[in-house]
C-alpha cells in the first residue's frame, strides 16, 4: 500500500470535495465530511507505526514514479526517523482543530475546513518529500490555505498579518529554490535529496547554500531575529490557525535544517555552529523575556513558541545524541503543547470575545473543569517533569552541558523563565477572586470541548511519562546523521 501517498492526498481530497458545498443548510453536513476526512487522514498513518523498523537509518514506505520527465523530477517519498513522527503528528492536529472549530466558525465552513485538510495533506508532502522540487512544490504551496486562513477568518487586523505572514516566509524561500537549482546542476542533473547528502561540495559552496536554506528555515522556524511576523499573525488568526501554525507549520522550519542544511553543508554547519547557538540563546532568553510582559494571552503564546523552538535549533547545532534527539522530542512536544494552550485560550475567546488577560481574573471560580486542563498545560508549557514539555527541554540542556558548560547554563534558564510566563499568565487569568460580571456569568466546557482537553491532556502526560516509543523511533536515524556529519569534518 502507498500509505504516504495516501497521508496525503487524503485530506486533500476530502478538502476539495468540501468545497462546493457553501449553502446555509449544509455546514453540519460539512463539519462531520470533514471530521470524517481528517479521521481517515489519521487512521492510513497508523501503519506506518507498526510497519517501521526502528533498526534501520534507510529510508522507508519508499514511493518514487517519474513526474517532470525532462528534468528528471520524481515523485517521490519516504520516511527515516527524522521525519517519522512528523506524518501521525499532523494528521492528528488536524483531527484535533476540526472538532475544536466546530461551533466556533459560522461562515464559509466548508472553505474553512477544506482548507486546514489540503494544508494537512500539503504539510506531510513536506516530511515525507525525498525529491527536491518536490520538497519546494510542498514547501510554498502550505502558504497558500494558511494565507486564506488568516486572511479571511482571521482578527481585525487579518489582512496585515496575512500578508506579513506570506512575505516574510516567501521571500526567504526564494534562496531556497536557488540552492536546489545550483544542487541540481553540481549533482549532474538529479533533485533527488539523498544523492544531495553524498555531493562533495567545496566549504565556500556549502557556505552559500547553508545561508540560502537558512533564509527559508530560519524564517519558518522563526528564529530570533526574523521571527516578528509569528506574533502578529497569531494574534490575527483564528484559534485553529494559531494551533496548527505552531504545533505543526513552524516545524516545517525545523525539519529543513535536518534534511538539508546539515546533511548536504556539513562542514558549513559545524564552521557556523556558533553563529546558531548563539541565535538559539537569544531566542531561549530574551523573547522568553519578552513573554513575561505581554498582555495579551495569545500574543505570550506566540512568543513563547519562538523560545521553545529556540531550544531545537540549540540541539541540533550541539552534534551530539543527546541534543539532537532531544530536540526532535521537543518538536513533538511542542506540537501536543502549543496546540493545547492555543486551544484553551480559544475556548476563553469564543466565550468573552477578548484575549487580553487583564479582562480575566477568577476564571477557576466559574469553570473549575477547564481551569484544571489550563494548569496542566501551563504546566507543561513551563517544562514540568513528566509532561511532554519536560522531556525535550531536559535532554537539549544536557546536550548543551556536553557541548559546553556555559552554554548548558544559559538554555537551562528557559525553565525558569518558562515556569515566569506561564505561571504569571495562568494566575492573573484563572486564580483570586472573580474580576467582573463577564467572568462571573461563564460557563463550563461542554462535552465536545472537554473531549478536545481530554485527548490533548492525555497526549501531553504519556508523552513526558514514557517517550521512549517516540525516541526508539529517532536514534538509529539520529546516530547516522551526526556520523555523517563526522565524517565530513574528517575528510
Amino acid at each position: 500500500m502507498a500509505w504516504l501517498s495516501l497521508a496525503i492526498w487524503v485530506p486533500i481530497v476530502a478538502g476539495i470535495l468540501l468545497l462546493p458545498l457553501g449553502k446555509p443548510g449544509q455546514a453540519n453536513l460539512v463539519r462531520w465530511l470533514a471530521l470524517a476526512g481528517a479521521v481517515l487522514g489519521l487512521l492510513v498513518t497508523l501503519p506506518l507505526y507498526t510497519g517501521f523498523d526502528t533498526g534501520t537509518a534507510q529510508m522507508q514506505f519508499v514511493e518514487k514514479m517519474p513526474w517532470i520527465a525532462a528534468f528528471n523530477v520524481h515523485y517521490h517519498l519516504g520516511v527515516d526517523g527524522l521525519s517519522f513522527w512528523f506524518v501521525p503528528l499532523t494528521a492528528f492536529i488536524t483531527v484535533i482543530v476540526v472538532i475544536a472549530s466546530w461551533e466556533s466558525i459560522t461562515e464559509r465552513v466548508n472553505q474553512y475546513m477544506g482548507a486546514f485538510l489540503i494544508l494537512s495533506g500539503l504539510m506531510v508532502g513536506v516530511f515525507t518529500a525525498l525529491d527536491g522540487m518536490l520538497f519546494y512544490v510542498f514547501f510554498e504551496a502550505t502558504l497558500i490555505p494558511m494565507y486564506l486562513i488568516i486572511g479571511v477568518w482571521g482578527g481585525p487586523r487579518k489582512i496585515y498579518a496575512a500578508f506579513k505572514f506570506f512575505l516574510y516566509t516567501l521571500l526567504g524561500s526564494l534562496l531556497t529554490l536557488v540552492a536546489v537549482i545550483y544542487l541540481y546542476n553540481v549533482s549532474g542533473g538529479s533533485f533527488d535529496i539523498l544523492s544531495w547528502h553524498a555531493q562533495p561540495l567545496s566549504l565556500l559552496e556549502q557556505t552559500w547554500i547553508f545561508f540560502a536554506f537558512f533564509a527559508a528555515f530560519a524564517v519558518k522556524i522563526p528564529m530570533w531575529p526574523v521571527h516578528t511576523w509569528l506574533p502578529d499573525v497569531h494574534v490575527e488568526a483564528p484559534t485553529g490557525g494559531s494551533a496548527v501554525l505552531a504545533a505543526i507549520m513552524l516545524k516545517l522550519g525545523a525539519y529543513g535544517f535536518l534534511r538539508f542544511s546539515l546533511p548536504i553543508a556539513p562542514d558549513a554547519a559545524q564552521e557556523y555552529a556558533w553563529l546558531m547557538i548563539a541565535l538559539s540563546l537569544i531566542a531561549v532568553i530574551y523573547v522568553g523575556l519578552v513573554a513575561i510582559v505581554q498582555e495579551d494571552m495569545k500574543k505570550l503564546v506566540a512568543y513563547s513558541s519562538v523560545a521553545h523552538m529556540g531550544f531545537v535549533s540549540l540541539g541540533f547545532f550541539l552534534f551530539n545524541q543527546l541534543g539532537m534527539t532531544g530536540a526532535l522530542v521537543q518538536m513533538i512536544a511542542h506540537g501536543f503543547v502549543s496546540a493545547a494552550m492555543f486551544l484553551a485560550i480559544g475556548v476563553l475567546y469564543d466565550r468573552m470575545h477578548t484575549r487580553e488577560i487583564a479582562a480575566y481574573g477568577g476564571v477557576v471560580n466559574t469553570m473549575p473543569k477547564f481551569a484544571a486542563f489550563a494548569l496542566l498545560f501551563a504546566m507543561a508549557n513551563a517544562g514540568l517533569p513528566a509532561t511532554a514539555g519536560f522531556i525535550g527541554e531536559w535532554m537539549v540542556i544536557l546536550g548543551s552541558v556536553q557541548h559546553s558548560f556555559i552554554v548548558g547554563i544559559l538554555a537551562a534558564t528557559a525553565l525558569i523563565l518558562g515556569a515566569s510566563y506561564s505561571l504569571l499568565m495562568y494566575k492573573k487569568v484563572y486564580l483570586g477572586d472573580v474580576r467582573n460580571d463577564e467572568v462571573r456569568a461563564l460557563q463550563d466546557i461542554n462535552a465536545r470541548e472537554m473531549l478536545v482537553m481530554v485527548v490533548l491532556a492525555v497526549c501531553v502526560l504519556y508523552m513526558g511519562i514514557h517517550p521512549k516509543p517516540f525516541t526508539d523511533v529517532m536514534d538509529t536515524s539520529v546516530a547516522h546523521l551526526l556520523a555523517h556529519i563526522a565524517q565530513a569534518k574528517l575528510q
